[in-house]
């Protein structure tokens, strides 16, 4: 599993693709965080964690579409497959080297936080003590870094088992998008629902409802427990689809 992961971490860098990722992350992580920030006059770091989650739908599937599609365009996947690795530690591989690729481009992003600090602690020092909340609360930024990531992983995961069913990159990448924005936006049909049992159960499969607590500095462990299990599905059934191709 540790030479596929190798591998591929530094295909990521050997094609642009690892590059334009991490461009294009940065720079929306920025631009929204500007938004959300400065130019809102505002320290609540909620609303970018939330505004990232509907980014995410378009910037996972950058690292996703090629994991396992590639291999099939260059007729490659057969190495693979023949490899003295299990099936899972194959996928296992590949699904660590992209969430540690997304995992380290979203703490580097987080260097936009420090000059919201910054002009905190100039606020607090010009405030007497009883404004001195003034600020950023760090319990919610690192409650949202941890519900980000852990919904990254689920993200990951759900697209590297699109990447296992198609050889089109493209397909791979559009599908993907498009299964994540529904997975994150389902909850925004609660407002045209009547229905108190139905919006109970969208909120309840929201993976946008379940980041709630994070946004309020709380560790939610049926929310960790809920991203880990998405995650874990499809990448077990990404393990059944390539065992059922080995065997075909």
């Amino acid at each position: 599993m540790f030479a596929i992961y190798k591998k591929e971490l530094k295909s990521f860098f050997i094609n642009p693709i690892g590059y334009i990722y991490v461009g294009v992350f940065l720079a929306v992580a920025a631009l929204i965080c500007t938004y959300t920030t400065v130019g809102s006059a505002s320290y609540n770091v909620g609303t970018y964690f939330s505004i990232m989650m509907f980014a995410l739908g378009v910037l996972i599937p950058l690292l996703t579409m090629r994991l396992f599609a590639e291999e099939r365009k260059l007729r490659t996947e057969q190495l693979l497959l023949t490899a003295p690795v299990t099936i899972t530690g194959m996928v296992m591989g590949k699904f660590l080297a992209a969430l540690t690729v997304y995992a380290s481009t979203l703490l580097v992003s987080c260097i936009n936080f420090i000059p919201i600090y910054v002009i905190a602690g100039i606020e607090r020092g010009n405030q007497s003590y009883e404004y001195y909340h003034i600020g950023p609360v760090t319990a919610e930024l690192i409650g949202c870094v941890v519900g980000i990531l852990l919904l990254g992983a689920a993200f990951i995961a759900l697209g590297t088992f699109i990447s296992a069913l198609t050889e089109n990159q493209l397909a791979a990448a559009v599908l993907t998008i498009s299964v994540i924005l529904v997975m994150v936006g389902i909850s925004l049909l609660n407002s045209f629902i009547n229905l108190y049992w139905l919006r109970a159960i969208l909120s309840w499969i929201s993976v946008y409802s379940r980041f709630g607590n994070f946004q309020n500095g709380l560790f939610d462990f049926a929310a960790v427990l809920y991203y880990l299990s998405i995650a874990f599905v499809f990448l077990f059934l990404t393990v059944r689809v390539y065992e059922k191709r080995r065997w075909s």
